[in-house]
This record gives structure tokens, sequence and C-alpha cells, in this order.
């Protein structure tokens, strides 16, 4: 759903409609400037643009029919440089269920970069095929520069250890739906603070709410980056601490975000191997954390190499 609301609102931002009409969509032959809008990072969204794409998440899932062609004739290109399956499909699956078509690649072996073709080439013809596109890429900045070059909308679907931005979506669906609010909580982040893309852009969205503290859990060789508390959180130190240990904050969370060890970030597989498993959530540690404390995971939990989520049989959280 937030996929698709992430997809109708870029679209409606730049004036693309499905009324069979292209209000100010740029042919991809003319050289004119246009002023385009992107999603690169989730503070290109005002915190009232964010607030629309979750209510209309919430209106689509409700009511799916409703929106079956909205995207009727549009195109989505996903262009993923890096392994996906959750994030990818998803956006398939949201165009699709919207009405419109996929077209694009799974990895950078599949496409012409194993020919030298660069981002910007790529992003050039892609222009012509395509009337909006997700991009994942390893490095960090990749999406921003296509955005330059594009003549389309460009969602950043992952870019290195830097942003994800419709990944903050979701989580912010989420934390809503079980907390009934953004603001005022106090957010534990755990595991692999320092390469963690989801961990990033979700401390960038939820600082523009009033009253969020967080706590960041995590080894030191994976602490939170300097820029992201200088630059996100102005060095305020009433609003952040930093813990070893998860056990023991975790009876003061409102909700708790688990995220892996990323051993595609690692120069070192001995230091990858030290710190995958630095933290593991279980049924038993988690009797110490109020009972309706959320646990979110971008990833998929229990598999080998992650800060591993290990319920069992426990209750869902």
């Amino acid at each position: 759903m937030l996929n698709a609301g992430s997809i109708i609102k870029c679209c409606e931002i730049n004036g693309i409609r499905n009324d069979n009409k292209y209000i100010d969509h740029i042919n991809c032959m003319k050289e004119e400037e246009y002023d385009m809008r992107h999603l690169i990072d989730p503070k290109d969204l005002s915190v009232e643009e964010t607030g629309d794409i979750l209510a209309l998440a919430e209106r689509i899932r409700d009511n799916m029919p409703a929106y079956s062609e909205v995207a009727k004739g549009k195109k989505i290109a996903t262009l993923f440089y890096e392994p996906s399956t959750r994030t990818r499909l998803s956006f398939e699956t949201a165009m699709l269920n919207l009405g419109g078509t996929v077209i694009g690649f799974p990895s950078a072996d599949v496409s012409s970069v194993n020919k030298g073709e660069t981002v910007e080439d790529t992003i050039r013809v892609i222009s012509c095929y395509a009337d909006i596109v997700a991009m994942r890429h390893p490095k960090e900045g990749a999406p921003m520069l296509a955005s330059l070059y594009s003549r389309i909308p460009v969602i950043n679907a992952g870019d290195g250890g830097h942003s994800h931005p419709t990944q903050t979506m979701i989580d912010l669906m989420t934390i809503k739906s079980r907390k009934g609010r953004l603001d005022n909580l106090t957010v534990g982040l755990c595991g692999d603070l320092k390469f963690g893309r989801t961990v990033h852009s979700l401390v960038k969205s939820l600082s523009r709410y009033k009253g969020n503290k967080y706590i960041f859990i995590s080894p030191q060789e994976l602490k939170m980056p300097d820029y992201m508390i200088q630059d996100v959180l102005d060095n305020n130190t009433d609003v952040y601490k930093e813990s070893r240990q998860l056990e023991s904050v975790l009876p003061e969370l409102d909700v708790l975000y688990m995220t892996r060890v990323q051993k595609e970030r690692f120069f070192s597989e001995d230091e990858y191997i030290r710190l995958r498993d630095c933290y593991i959530l279980n049924a038993e540690k988690l009797k110490k954390a109020p009972k309706d404390m959320p646990v979110l995971h971008p990833q998929i939990p229990g598999a080998s190499g992650r800060c591993r989520t290990i319920f069992h049989r426990s209750p869902v959280r």
C-alpha cells in the first residue's frame, strides 16, 4: 500500500494523471528545464505530504478495487543494481495493483552496466520508456545522480548505507497503526546503525515529530554515525542515548526497531562474522519490554548473519 501511495503521490506532484492527460509531463526529446520532484530522501517530503501518503495508503488498504486503474497506461521502471526481493517485488506489485505495467532489471549483472553504461546513460534512455523510476543501488548518491539527468520522477529504493525513504513510509505507517501516533515516542534502534539506511531514514523522519527520543543500541563498531547525530539530532543529548546492551533498555521503549548486520557493507569477513550475531531478540527477553511494544524488522528475522529476532511460538508483536 505504501509503495502504491508513493507512486500515486509522486506522479500527482509531477502532474501525471490517469485521465489520459499529461499535465506538464515532459517529452523525452525536449531539452527545456523542468522542475521535477523526486523522492531521494525522507525529508524531500514535507510532514504534511508524508501524512497525505500515509492517509492514502490507508485508503488503498481499505478499498483496493477503487484504485485498480489509477495508473492504467503508465509504466514503472524498477532499476535494481543490487539484489532485492521484497523492495523490488513490492514496487512491481504496487504498480500492477494500480493498473500499470512494469519494466526494468533485477540486478546490474543483467543490465548494460556490464558494457560500461553509466547511471546517467541508463536514466536518459529509461526516461523515454517509462513514467516513473524506482532505483536501488549499492552506492550512496546514485539515485540523486540519476535524478539530475532524469526526465521522469525517481524514487530512491535504497542507496548503499544512505537512505531508504519508502521503507521509512512503511515503518511510519506501522508505528502509527500500532501506537496511534508518531510523536512523544521512545524508539530503540538496535543492530547495525552505521550502515543501516533504514535506520538513518527512520530517524530523519521521526525527528520532525515533537517529543520523540531515541536509544541507539549497537556495538561500538556499528554505532550511529556522527553526522546523523550532529545534522539530524543537533547533538542534543536530551533526545538520544547510546547503549551496548539491549535487555537493559527494553523497559524504556515504546517501539523497538531491529536491523541485521549487513555482510555486503563489510570489507573484512572476519569483522562481519565477529559482529553478525551481536544481538538476538527472543521471547524470554521480550518479557522485559512493555506488552504493547511493537518490534519492527525491515529484513527477514532469524536468518544467518543478522541481528536475529526469534519468537518461535511467542505472541506476534
